[in-house]
């Protein structure tokens, strides 16, 4: 598992996260502090509070596609 801070701070934003991880077949949880919903889902990530930095954690089964997931989202990736 691999885990990133992501910011999704604008509709449009979190609409073209969506789409981008939805190109994969791995696993993706955010985790808003006891919350936990699936990444791929719209109208989860609307129900946590978006004006700040959430953290996903991505569950791929390779080393390589983890790299190709964390290139996809890297717009989304808070420093």
């Amino acid at each position: 598992m691999t885990s990133v801070q992501i910011n999704l701070n604008s509709i449009e934003k979190v609409k073209s996260f969506v789409n981008e991880i939805t190109k994969f077949d791995a696993e993706f949880d955010l985790v808003s502090g006891r919350y936990v919903i699936d990444a791929k889902s719209i109208m989860g990530i609307f129900s946590l509070d978006i004006s700040k930095p959430i953290d996903l954690n991505i569950h791929a089964d390779t080393e390589s596609e983890t790299t190709e997931i964390l290139d996809a989202i890297k717009p989304y990736v808070v420093e």
